[in-house]
Order: structure tokens, then sequence, then C-alpha cells
């Protein structure tokens, strides 16, 4: 069996990027990246302690927040030639198709796809799909609202996008 690829950007690179703190920042790795779009690598699904695991699951929604995360980790890549490091927020995901019930039963490690479909001034359209071991878990549409150049203070970052996902089965 063929080990994963090396990532070319670390969960402490992720960290340094991301809004999300401790165990809520659940990217570990960036596998491969250009211009439109991005791959990642998670692994902690599985976890008892996953920041997300509601009545003893974790359900296929919360892919989302991966995906979500994929994105933002997109953008910091893309930030140093663009010259544009403006915070987003995810403001609606669309066409959401979950094709498992659950993520926290699946052996393998998660692949998250993003790909940046349309750029307006303020706003972003992004594909995303999560994958394991070559099975479509599930994809949808995302729209990234840009803030103000200058990024809010910490304690004023943006809620995750499970805190607004509904609770109980996903």
């Amino acid at each position: 069996m063929l080990s994963p690829p090396a990532p070319l950007f670390d969960h402490a690179w992720i960290a340094a990027r991301l809004p999300h703190a401790g165990a809520m920042c659940l990217l570990e790795g960036v596998l491969a990246w250009d211009a439109s779009h991005v791959l990642c690598c998670a692994d902690n699904q599985r976890r008892p302690d996953h920041p997300l695991r509601q009545f003893g699951r974790l359900g296929a929604a919360c892919g989302v927040e991966y995906a979500a995360q994929a994105m933002a980790v997109h953008g910091a890549l893309l930030a140093p030639a663009q010259g544009d490091a403006r915070p987003g927020m995810l403001v609606s995901a669309r066409s959401v198709q979950l094709h498992v019930d659950r993520l926290d039963d699946l052996p393998q490690p998660l692949q998250v796809r993003a790909e940046r479909l349309q750029t307006g001034e303020d706003l972003l359209i992004y594909g995303f799909s999560l994958h394991s071991a070559g099975r479509l878990l599930l994809r949808g549409r995302a729209s990234v609202l840009l803030g103000p150049d200058t990024p809010p203070p910490a304690a004023a970052a943006a809620p995750c996008v499970s805190d607004s996902l509904p609770r109980g089965r996903a």
C-alpha cells in the first residue's frame, strides 16, 4: 500500500493563518494547490474529542466546516501573490449533497477539495468536496464574503460554520 503524499504545508502552517484555535483547526495539511484549487487532508474525524462531535457521532454536514477551512487556506496561499489578505466569512452553502450519514466511521483520512469558481470584488464562489479512499462523501458550493482590508480583532472572529448547523443527525 502506498503512503499518502507528504503535505506541502503542515498543520502548524495552517493554524498560524486561520482564526480557528486548538482542535477547531481541522485541517492537517495542504497536499496540492494552484490559483484556483486547493487539496487538503485531515485524519481527525474519528477522535472522540472532536469539537464538532454531537451525540456520540460526527455528522456528514460537519464536512462543510472542513471545506470552509480549505477555502480559507486557499485564500492564505493566494494572499502573498495578490497582495490581499482580507478575512472572509462563509455566507452560504448551496447544493450540498451528503453521500454518507457520518464522518467518524471512516477509517481512511479525508481529502478536502475546494475550487474557486468565481471571483468578485467582495465575494468568492467555491465548489467543494470531501473524499475518503476515493469515495465521494459530500459536495456543494459556497459563497465567501470578503471583509475589509483590516482584519477584526481576534476576539471578534467570525463564528465557524458548524455554529450554524442544525444539531443532531446530519
